[in-house]
């Protein structure tokens, strides 16, 4: 599978379905990594919008030096920091804040469908924003550790050491909960 890079082929050349299904593969994903930078679901939304309107307005070349799902996130996180640095200058705050952790237990719902994955997301929210961030690139989205660490701007050494102070948090996490889980 090329996760996405023959159906962006296709649109650049023309086939409007390739779009569509760059859409229907990533759309969620981006929600959440986009939502590990604002913590906002509505913003996340809105700025996942804003990564497909890039795609159709600007059509970035993708060059395949890494895969297209990491080039993708790429310009996700990109247009995430983007939003955020201009935020922090703004120092804008919304009413729709208040309505953030019923959003994400929608997103929740339609993303994470098993009850075991609910509780993992849940406790992964509880973490440190790197340790989230790192645990949802490699486990949730299938990153490896190479992308991960290109998409969070730290060498691989420092994205393994990360992932392991991560899951060593989230085990905690799970021991809070009452729930002995070895395989952390």
């Amino acid at each position: 599978m090329d996760n996405g890079a023959s159906s962006y082929r296709r649109f650049l050349e023309g086939d409007k379905n390739g779009l569509s299904e760059i859409v229907r593969m990533y759309a969620d994903g981006l929600i959440l990594y986009i939502n590990s930078f604002v913590h906002d679901v509505h913003t996340a939304e809105d700025l996942t919008e804003d990564v497909f309107a890039k795609l159709i307005a600007k059509k970035p070349a993708y060059s395949g030096r890494s895969s297209f799902k990491t080039w993708l996130y790429t310009i996700a996180r990109n247009i995430a920091l983007d939003h955020v640095k201009h935020k922090k200058l703004k120092n804008e705050s919304s009413i729709d804040d208040m309505y953030d952790i019923a959003d994400k237990t929608d997103i929740e719902k339609r993303y994470i469908k098993s009850e075991d994955m609910a509780l993992l997301y849940r406790l992964i929210e509880k973490l440190a924003p790197d340790y989230r961030l790192v645990l949802l690139m490699v486990y949730i989205e299938g990153f490896d550790n190479n992308e991960a660490s290109r998409l969070m701007n730290k060498s691989k050494r420092q994205t393994e050491n990360l992932l392991y102070r991560a899951k060593q948090a989230l085990k905690k996490e799970y021991e809070k909960e009452g729930i002995s889980y070895e395989e952390l």
